[in-house]
């Protein structure tokens, strides 16, 4: 562990590196307090929690596998959680214990429980800290269906209980007014609820928001505990804009006198938001990139907003005149510092790429960024900036785990002007900006020779740049340019017919208009199967095709472009198995071309006028013939068979023939076939077949 403290201008700046060894064992974790100057760490078999001003050791805690850990308000409490564990007999161990690090609390414990004054079963490691009051009377932890309430002084009885079906998640007010904020996500058709209790009364809620849309939130109570930010999300986007659900923002008073839902004019997900420390304004950065960031009062009105760029971080200097909007992660890692004082002037860009870490020092001239492992594990390194945008410190690492500034509170810092004077930079800062090449000038993207010398369009530039702003069609990976640009591809089923465009009176509209934009796709398509069932059974209804009874007494009437004949043989079985034998005589060359002949002629019978709307059985069925038509695939004779296979052979030579005179050129099995057209002709004119 290092402390880094220039010339009177920095506070003290923590920093833990994997290789920082004490006493001989390595570092896993650093916390600090806000309200004492002492340093809390993380040690492999045990937790030593050290003043960071003289260096001095206050205690040492044996915890064993500790993998978190928490400070109180007020720094009386340590917290620590570890993996869930069971004893000899199969019960869980007590794995959240909370220790005192004041004197005086020891006696009557054994030594390796020394300092304990809590412990609980926490088998999840998300949410497992307690949350306590500003003053640390009371603190609160969540439990199935109820938030459990306990006095700090004696943490072995449940002071009381606020009992919520399906709480779950919790907030405890930072201000001093005692209030928790709850939520309860969608259960079975009922929206999601964030309410608001005032401790101990727990009857009824004092505000309340009701939402849908909302499988899981971030509560975010200002300092003063008076309002309530609600970050609403979802797992998943029905409406295919995004991978990554849906974002909403709620704002509440504790009160109960507003509540309202945040109207954001650019459309995309919310990137970050936070408070402002006097607890009157907050900042949201929200949208598709490049994204928007715009301040709110406490009654949800804009009130400024900044320029357009890729931003997904917003910062408030300690005490309220700075803001930071930079963009992070996978963004170029650009910072903008603006003072709200001066009309929201625009001070400076800060390039800090890679960063992974970024705080204000508590003084509010400064800005730490860090890059961390193992978020990266190259050009893991510190470095802090003036609120003008000078490099102040700087110093590489060979591996960074984790930087902190050494809290302090705004009583003890005077009030100077943050920007004049200018500080001088470290030796470390001189180093650094001496190694730095100067940026050249940027080359540009790549353009064809073609397109050279010419005005780019603004399908190719960004929102911020002049370019045309982003439009979410709804779609996901469909690759169709908003801007202009691209091809649309639309899901196309072979062999289906073409959708029509989309507007007004088509079925897309129509389904709009209905509604269905708030079905799923499953439920769609299943409508649009149940409309076209009914349909096609009132058009059956209307021709009096009756699916039921009515096909016997349609089947007995028959209909005017069919033969007598072919009505008659509708009766007779038509799948018939390989294996059938016909009983009934053959049908001859002959017998068969003088059906034919019968078919071709025209049936006055069937167009004889009709008496008191009846035909007469005599005019319509005529007595079928003594023989019976073999279907081609099955049945017949041994003979009758052998002369299909020629003929089929027949046929096979005949298609090879015109592929030859077309040009093509043929394998040798398919010629040898051509020279056996005379024998296939001398078998068929020994089993008596004649063209």
């Amino acid at each position: 562990m290092a402390a880094k403290d220039l010339k009177g201008i920095f506070d003290v700046v923590s920093i833990l590196r994997a290789a920082a060894i004490l006493h001989g064992h390595p570092l896993k974790g650093i916390v600090t307090t806000r309200r004492k100057p002492s340093l809390r760490l993380l040690i492999r078999h045990r937790v030593t929690v050290i003043d960071a001003s003289i260096g001095h050791v206050i205690t040492t805690l044996p915890a064993h596998n500790v993998f978190e850990l928490g400070f109180s308000p007020l720094g009386s409490f340590i917290i620590t959680w570890q993996r869930p564990s069971k004893d000899d007999n199969g019960d869980s161990v007590k794995n959240l214990k909370v220790w005192s690090v004041l004197e005086g609390r020891t006696s009557g414990l054994k030594e390796e429980e020394h300092n304990v004054v809590g412990r609980f079963v926490q088998k999840s490691q998300t949410g497992w800290n307690l949350q306590y009051t500003y003053d640390e009377r009371y603190c609160a932890r969540l439990v199935t269906n109820e938030i459990q309430l306990y006095e700090s002084a004696d943490l072995s009885n449940v002071w009381n209980k606020l009992r919520v079906e399906g709480v779950f998640d919790f907030a405890v007010s930072p201000g001093q007014n005692h209030s928790i904020a709850i939520f309860v996500p969608e259960r079975k058709g009922q929206p999601a609820a964030v309410k608001v209790y005032n401790v101990p009364e727990f009857s009824v809620p004092v505000s309340q928001k009701n939402f849908f849309k909302g499988d899981k939130v971030q509560l975010k109570w200002n300092q003063k505990g008076t309002e309530l930010i609600v970050l609403a999300q979802t797992e998943v986007d029905k409406t295919g804009k995004s991978y990554y659900g849906e974002t909403t923002l709620y704002l509440l008073s504790a009160n109960g006198a507003f509540d309202s839902r945040i109207e954001l004019d650019k459309d995309g997900p919310i990137h970050d938001v936070t408070w402002s420390p006097n607890s009157k304004e907050f900042g949201v950065v929200y949208g598709y990139m490049p994204a928007k960031t715009t301040l709110f009062d406490t009654r949800a009105k804009a009130t400024h907003s900044f320029a357009l760029g890729p931003r997904n971080t917003i910062l408030f200097s300690p005490r309220g005149r700075f803001v930071l909007v930079a963009g992070f992660g996978n963004l170029a890692g650009q910072m903008d510092i603006y003072d709200l004082e001066r009309n929201y002037q625009k001070i400076c860009t800060i390039e800090a790429s890679n960063a992974s870490v970024c705080e204000w020092s508590p003084d509010g001239k400064h800005i730490l960024t860090a890059t961390t492992s193992p978020r990266l594990r190259v050009d893991n390194g510190v470095r802090i900036w003036h609120v003008g945008g000078g490099l102040m410190f700087n110093e590489d690492l060979q591996e960074l785990y984790h930087v902190t500034w050494r809290p302090h509170g705004l009583t003890t810092q005077p009030l100077e002007d943050p920007l004049h004077p200018a500080p001088s930079p470290h030796a470390s800062a001189l180093a650094y900006l001496g190694t730095v090449k100067s940026p050249s000038k940027a080359a540009g993207a790549y353009r064809p020779p073609g397109a050279r010398g010419q005005v780019t369009p603004l399908a190719f530039k960004r929102e911020d740049e002049g370019g045309a702003a982003y439009v979410s069609n709804g779609t996901l990976s469909l690759g169709i340019g908003a801007n202009g640009f691209g091809k649309s591809r639309k899901r196309d089923v072979p062999g289906a017919e073409l959708a029509p465009d989309e507007g007004f009176g088509t079925p897309t509209a129509a389904n709009a208009v209905n509604g269905d934009d708030q079905l799923s796709k499953a439920a769609v398509k299943n409508k649009k199967k149940r409309e076209a069932k009914k349909a096609k059974d009132a058009a059956e209804k209307a021709s009096g095709l009756a699916p039921a009874a009515d096909n016997v007494r349609a089947a007995a009437t028959p209909s005017p472009s069919r033969s007598p004949e072919w009505k008659d043989h509708r009766g007779h079985e038509r799948n018939r198995s390989r294996g059938h034998i016909e009983t009934r005589p053959q049908v001859k060359q002959g017998q068969r071309d003088s059906r034919r002949s019968r078919e071709q002629q025209p049936n006055r019978q069937l167009h004889a006028p009709k008496t008191n709307g009846a035909v007469p059985a005599q005019d319509v069925i005529e007595p079928s013939p003594d023989f019976t038509v073999t279907s081609p695939g099955g049945g017949g004779t041994p003979q009758d068979k052998k002369v299909r296979a020629l003929l089929k052979k027949l046929r096979a030579i005949d298609d090879l023939k015109m592929r030859r005179a077309g040009g093509e050129k043929l394998e040798g099995t398919q010629i040898k076939k051509m020279d056996t057209e005379d024998e296939v002709r001398k078998e068929l004119d020994t089993l008596g077949w004649t063209e």
